[in-house]
This record gives C-alpha cells, sequence and structure tokens, in this order.
C-alpha cells in the first residue's frame, strides 16, 4: 500500500493529501530552497498529530512541520521527502483570559489575529514580526520570533509560559503551566521554543498577555548619515529613554523607498531612526516631547512626531515597505538576520561598505537598532541563474558571518538556521554545543524523523 493509503486509513481523506498543487504549495517557505513531499497531512487535533508521528516513527518516514510556511530560512522545507505535516488548520484561540494574564490557543493561530483579539480585551499581545498578519503562532514559537517591540518587551520565548508537544514517537508532553512564574523541573517549555521543528511538534501554546498601554506616540528622524544615526541611538538610552521600538535604515534602504514609494513618504537624508513610545497618556505626551528636543539637538534633518494608534502607523507605513521597496528593485535580496552587539552599529555599517566595495553588490542594513539585530541584506541581480553570481555572493556572506561572529554576534537574531545557515552552523557553534544538540535531538527523535536533514541530526542516524 502506498504511504498516502495508510494515512488516509488512520486519519481520513479530508486529511490527507497527494494533489499535486497541494505538494508544490508545502514544498518550500519564503527561502529560494524547494522539496516536494509525498504526502501532506493536515492535523486537526493533537490526536491527529499524535498519530502520524507514531505512524511515521514505526517505519522511520520522514515528518517536517510546517505552519503558515512565512519562514525566511527554508526551516519548513521537506528535504528528505516523506509527510508535510501542516498544523495551519489549528486555528482556534481557546481562550483569552483578563485575570490571568493568558492565551490559550492552536499553532495555526495568525500572530495578527491574536493581537487583535487580545486588545479587543484589553490586553496586549507584544510579539510583533514583520509578517504578522500572515505568519502563525506556532511557526513563531518554532523560530522564537522577534519584531522591532523585541527591544522593550522581549522575543516570543518570554510569552510562552507552557506548551503542549507531541514527540516524535507520538508520546503528548505539556510543560510550564498558565502562571506567570514557574519553577518547577528543567526548563523545557525554553527548550521547545526556537527548537526548528526538530524536537517535537508544538499543538497548543499557553501565551503571556500584559495589559494593553492605552497611549503610544512615535517619532521620525532622519540623519545625514547612518553614523549620525546609530550615535543618536546611543544617546537616547544615554539620556534613559526605554523605547518600545527602535529602527534604523541606511542610504541604500531610503533610497530604494524613496524610488518605489516616492519622496513624500520617505525623509531626506542618507540615515533614518524611527521610535515607538508606549505607557499611559500624560508618560507618553511627556517623553515624546523630550524625545523631539534631543533628537533636534542631535542634529536631526527631518522630524515628525504621532501621537495615537493611526497616526503612529502612518509613520511606521515607511517601516513596513522597506522589504517590498528592496524586492522592487530587481535584485535577488539576500536578507541575513545577523545580530551585533549594539555599540558596533557603525562598524556594522562600515563592514557593509567594506562589502559592497569588495564583491561589487550593494548592501541594505536595516531593522531593530535597540537590540543590534540589523537585517543585512546583499542585492544581487541573477543570484539563481548565474553560477559565478552565486558563487561571488556566498563569499561575501562568508566573510559577513565570519565577521559579526569575530565582534561577538550572531548569524541568526530570529528566523532561525533552517537550510539557510547551516552551512554556517559549525562555525557559530562550538563542538561542545553541536554535540550537546545532537544528544538532545537524539534523546527525542533517536530515529531523526522530525525535519530532517537541517541543523542537527541524531547520533544514531
Amino acid at each position: 500500500m502506498s504511504l498516502a493509503s495508510d494515512l488516509t486509513r488512520l486519519l481520513g481523506a479530508a486529511q490527507v493529501s497527494i494533489a499535486p498543487d497541494v505538494l508544490t504549495q508545502h514544498a518550500a517557505d519564503k527561502w529560494f530552497a524547494s522539496r516536494v513531499p509525498e504526502v501532506v497531512v493536515f492535523a486537526r487535533t493533537t490526536a491527529d498529530v499524535s498519530k502520524t508521528l507514531r505512524f511515521a516513527s514505526r517505519r522511520g518516514i520522514p515528518v517536517t512541520p510546517r505552519g503558515a510556511g512565512f519562514g525566511y530560512v527554508g526551516g519548513c522545507v521537506p528535504v528528505r521527502g516523506g509527510i508535510a505535516l501542516s498544523l495551519a488548520r489549528m486555528q482556534a484561540i481557546k481562550e483569552i483570559h483578563f485575570e490571568d494574564g493568558v492565551a490559550v490557543v492552536e499553532p495555526g493561530v495568525i500572530t495578527g489575529e491574536l493581537q487583535r483579539a487580545a486588545r479587543e480585551r484589553g490586553l496586549f499581545y507584544p510579539p510583533d514580526p514583520a509578517s504578522l498578519k500572515d505568519c502563525s503562532l506556532g511557526g513563531n514559537i518554532a523560530t522564537n520570533a522577534g519584531g522591532p517591540r523585541c527591544l522593550k518587551y522581549g522575543v516570543t520565548r518570554s510569552y510562552v509560559l507552557g506548551l503542549e508537544v507531541v514527540l516524535a514517537d507520538g508520546r503528548v508532553l505539556r510543560c510550564g503551566s498558565r502562571t506567570h512564574k514557574n519553577k518547577t523541573g528543567f526548563d523545557l517549555v525554553g527548550l521547545f521554543v526556537g527548537s526548528e521543528g526538530l524536537l517535537g511538534v508544538v499543538t497548543e501554546a499557553t501565551l503571556r498577555l500584559l495589559p494593553l498601554p492605552p497611549a503610544r506616540a512615535s517619532l521620525s528622524a532622519s540623519f545625514h548619515s547612518f553614523g549620525e544615526a546609530a550615535s543618536a541611538v546611543q544617546e537616547i538610552f544615554r539620556a534613559g529613554f526605554l523605547p518600545a521600538a527602535l529602527e534604523i535604515a541606511d542610504a541604500f534602504t531610503l533610497q530604494s523607498a524613496r524610488e518605489h514609494c516616492g519622496t513624500a513618504i520617505v525623509p531626506a537624508g542618507e540615515g533614518h531612526v524611527l521610535i515607538d513610545l508606549d505607557g499611559q497618556e500624560d508618560s507618553v505626551r511627556g517623553e515624546a516631547k523630550a524625545l523631539a528636543k534631543l533628537l533636534k539637538k542631535l542634529g536631526a534633518l527631518h522630524l515628525k512626531e504621532a501621537l495615537g494608534e493611526v497616526a503612529c502607523e502612518q509613520l511606521w507605513e515607511l517601516r513596513r515597505k522597506f522589504s517590498e521597496s528592496l524586492k522592487a528593485t530587481g535584485l535577488t535580496k539576500l536578507n541575513e538576520d545577523i545580530v551585533v552587539p549594539r555599540g558596533r552599529l557603525v562598524d556594522l555599517a562600515e563592514f557593509a561598505a567594506h562589502l559592497r566595495h569588495k564583491y561589487g553588490y550593494p548592501v541594505a542594513c536595516f531593522g531593530h537598532a535597540g537590540d543590534g539585530n540589523i537585517h543585512t541584506n546583499i542585492m544581487a541581480a541573477n543570484y539563481h541563474s548565474d553560477p559565478k553570481v552565486k558563487r561571488r555572493v556566498d563569499k561575501a556572506l562568508d566573510e559577513l558571518f565570519t565577521w559579526v561572529l569575530s565582534v561577538g554576534g550572531v548569524i541568526t537574531g530570529e528566523h532561525g538556521i533552517g537550510l539557510a545557515k547551516k552551512p554556517w552552523w559549525p562555525q557559530a557553534a562550538s563542538a561542545t554545543s553541536r554535540s550537546v544538540h545532537a544528544a538532545l535531538k537524539t534523546a527525542l527523535d533517536p530515529h531523526g524523523v522530525l525535519n530532517p536533514g537541517k541543523f542537527v541530526a541524531s547520533a544514531k542516524r
């Protein structure tokens, strides 16, 4: 009997597909790699996931978990074929509890939908990846996703209180709780958050919610250079401010936005910072006024202020257009979510200029200045069609990652390793660290069925 037939008998015809268009849809994410699975399973319940993994583990069949497919590193590409296990139909927000400050959700819930539902109840889910209108919470948990508000509020890991996880052999593990503090045994929740589908499949999450800040302000400031903008970032902290978000952009990013969106939305200058404040209305107004005064003192060429959700979102529209604007250049955008110590932002800009001069490709830098997570995009024509271009760009990436690690940075801040960063995993992690990863993988997935072909393999394979 075929794999699809066996799974159909196990789960039902409505949850199993080998239709060519469905297989193609589940072959890739937003990165460049692609591999068509043998079959797609659409789980609706924890029991479905458990049955599928128990079946696959006994037969040694690869299983690649998948959320909404909006990852940027090939993390859900089924490189060994087998089963693509979709969690997209598990979309229930089971509970939002104001008094406990928690939400209980299934993994297919879209991040923006939880934020909207929480706001309606006077609560706040801070993690805000750029694709929040499309990405799922299960995928956010798998990659420990971040976003602009990481500066003040932290990444996804800070909001996961409890998990239900199906292990590779089909057993169901519940770890953590709905309390905001818990020190009972090892931090198993932390183990699974960011594990990229290699250790288990999340089927339910209990998430921490905060009181919704009643007021918000944003400030947009441009400067003569990226260096001046980066210096302004340090002065903002030196003055004692802790914004909810603090973003930065360089000259190439801004010029691409001017060409794509028009000069009306993009201020003059070759460096830009965008700042968000939130809290009580009086304090937000006072901070915004003081921050505007500081930015003018620091030499801002252009300064805009906004108060309230609607006006702030209008200022943030520029930030949300950066990726789209870079893609509109017609060049292939290789988005590297590297992180450097915050004090090395100017050094990063200078190193990006070095790469541009050495290899001849534009390098666009923008992102989360508050935590040093700057999206460094090498922009190359014909990357996929010309082997010489690909080899040259890959050399530039080698040099970028080597430099980032040399200054105490890391090769990924929020997208994960997946396939895209796999070649640099041995450089990014020590031999001891890699052996610990392999030991954990072997303990939880001895047959290596979960998301095989990625950066960690079971030692028994």
